[in-house]
């Protein structure tokens, strides 16, 4: 499940390279469409970022079930720092970015939310004594 993130990671070259201009054509595209024009490459990329990051967060949440959710976002730091600082070091073509460490944390965050919710939802629907406060 993880093997994706580190294939976009460690990619030599930056990983839309091939693709962007045909990103930018269809942006350009959906903003005569009425897309948002703060719907552009930026955000994409960030929510790229986001969307990497979410299964790290999901699976780190299951994996360590007491762990807190800001734990595993710090999980999500210590690995995304990771990731940035061997970019920079190890891959020449690659532009290492506090931006994609930020978008990177709160894609863990998020993904350890959404197992957090889960679990107090499954637990709220189980528990008869909680059920009752509902009303």
């Amino acid at each position: 499940m993880l093997v994706p993130q580190a294939l976009v990671a460690f990619w030599p070259s930056p990983i839309d390279q091939p693709v962007q201009g045909h990103l930018a054509s269809a942006l350009a595209l959906l903003h005569q469409h009425g897309l948002p024009a703060w719907v552009n490459y930026t955000f994409v990329e960030a929510a790229a970022n986001v969307l990497l990051f979410v299964p790290l967060g999901i699976v780190s949440s299951l994996a360590f079930p007491r762990k807190y959710w800001w734990q595993i976002g710090a999980l999500g730091l210590l690995v995304s720092g990771c990731i940035e600082l061997s970019q920079l070091l190890f891959l020449h073509a690659r532009l290492a970015a506090l931006s994609d460490v930020v978008t990177n944390i709160a894609g863990a965050t998020i993904g350890a939310l959404l197992v957090t919710l889960i679990r107090y939802k499954l637990n709220t629907s189980h528990d008869p004594t909680r059920a009752s406060c509902r009303a």
